[in-house]
């Protein structure tokens, strides 16, 4: 009896955690506990602000509670504000068409009820409020076709099948395809296009989302296909601005200028860094890659101060290059070399990695692109941490690491500076200040 009490107890105590079970491998480890430190001081409180009040609702008490007095008037003591959402009820709105006769004519005159009178888009029976949040819930927040159902039914209790909402959004569809036009030719106008694809699922099914962006415009277009073909049918074969892209093959189609994004090899780059962290060759040749860039990103800023002309900043441009071709030729020759397959892509894009020194329009990375997924959506990858989005480290020492590997080719005749400890910058988009709803609502021609 008593083993069996003593054997109960050990397995109560494995089960509390006294003794851990072998974790798989596959298993990801907890995130170590931080410590917390003392609570930073605002300068001012960052609670809600107080808002003007839609109703005023007095609470006193009738009588004293020791005497039983009862007590009249009073002032404010304190409040309390608390918000609600009201929701509105549906709303039918019937239109009748009168019937009117002339006299002197003679004839009966009915007036033709037009689309913007009725406020709905043709001849439906909802109108363009209902419309809009169907179009919104769908496009922007992915709600799939019966949670708008319910969610209409249960907030609204507006009663509406499957069909009619993806009857709505087809309207809503055909109502901004001439506004969808007009966006594709501002990127196919525009001197500097962004381009990115991640994988994308659609009504079940597998594709690919490509998005064309630019400083003013987002465009979107969903294939079942990741090939080259679909940039340039977008782009079209007469467009003669820039693009900046990554280094999937796919691209290799387009006949325009490309710059090759940064950001994706400078990833490259940390991730060599980490399987060959027992490798200090493979370590300095990745920092002297990227304290070429860093170079190169200061350069630029320097040119901008100075005026630089055009023919100052391609022999700029036309430096760096044979300045990184001095890094990445002998290790790609080498094919027992560690970083062998980032020094051949490099070769391969060398003329395409140094674009931004020449044209001051372009960007060094995709950012652009790569971090404006669809209303909604989600990307296959996270772009939260990434060598773009944090401070650049250990400089001094990836200029050493250049210096002493670049020693045994002459520089080329171009003035670099110093390499500066300073963050690299991102290029984030500005936010929209018009609402999502709004967004679809002004799409709707009545």
């Amino acid at each position: 009896m008593l083993a069996r009490v003593a054997a109960l107890e050990e397995e109560v105590r494995r089960l509390r955690g006294g003794e851990a079970k072998e974790v798989p491998a596959w298993v990801k480890p907890n995130r170590p506990k931080e410590e917390k430190g003392e609570r930073k001081h605002r300068a001012q409180a960052c609670v809600r602000r107080r808002e003007e009040p839609d109703e005023i609702h007095e609470h006193a008490m009738e009588r004293c509670p020791d005497c039983g007095r009862k007590l009249r008037g009073g002032w404010k003591h304190g409040s309390h504000q608390v918000i609600e959402i009201v929701l509105p009820r549906v709303r039918v709105v019937e239109h009748r068409a009168m019937a009117r006769w002339c006299g002197v004519c003679r004839k009966r005159w009915i007036p033709r009820l037009e689309a913007g009178a009725l406020g709905a888009q043709g001849k439906r029976r909802f109108g363009v409020s209902v419309q809009s949040t169907v179009a919104a819930l769908h496009g922007a927040f992915r709600v799939p076709i019966k949670g708008i159902r319910r969610l209409l039914q249960e907030l609204w209790g507006l009663r509406i099948s499957d069909g009619e909402i993806v009857a709505l959004l087809d309207g809503v569809a055909q109502a901004g395809s001439e506004e969808l036009g007009r966006l594709h030719d501002q990127v196919r106008g525009s001197p500097v296009v962004c381009v990115d694809e991640t994988g994308w699922r659609q009504d079940g099914q597998n594709g690919w989302l490509w998005t064309f962006s630019t400083p003013q415009v987002r465009y979107f277009q969903y294939r079942k296909t990741r090939s080259g073909t679909v940039a340039e049918e977008v782009l079209g074969k007469e467009f003669k601005g820039k693009t900046v892209c990554d280094f999937y093959a796919a691209y290799n189609r387009l006949l325009n200028e490309i710059q090759r994004c940064w950001a994706h090899l400078l990833r490259d780059l940390h991730t060599l860094k980490e399987k060959q962290a027992d490798s200090p060759e493979t370590i300095a040749w990745a920092e002297a890659v990227k304290a070429v860039y860093e170079e190169a990103k200061a350069a630029c800023v320097r040119a901008e101060q100075v005026a630089a002309n055009r023919l100052q900043r391609r022999r700029l441009r036309e430096g760096f290059e044979v300045l990184l071709e001095a890094l990445a030729g002998p290790v790609a020759r080498n094919p027992h070399a560690p970083p062998c397959v980032l020094a051949q892509r490099i070769m391969k894009h060398l003329g395409e990695l140094f674009v931004f020194v020449e044209h001051p329009e372009v960007p060094a990375d995709n950012n652009l692109a790569a971090a404006q997924p669809a209303a909604g959506g989600h990307r296959a990858q996270s772009l939260g941490r990434h060598p773009l989005r944090q401070r650049i480290r250990n400089q001094d020492g990836a200029a050493e690491s250049l210096r002493n590997l670049d020693a045994a080719r002459p520089r080329p005749p171009v003035s670099l500076p110093q390499p500066r400890s300073h963050p690299l910058s991102c290029l984030t988009p500005k936010n929209s200040s018009s609402s999502t709803l709004n967004s679809y609502t002004r799409f709707l021609c009545f």
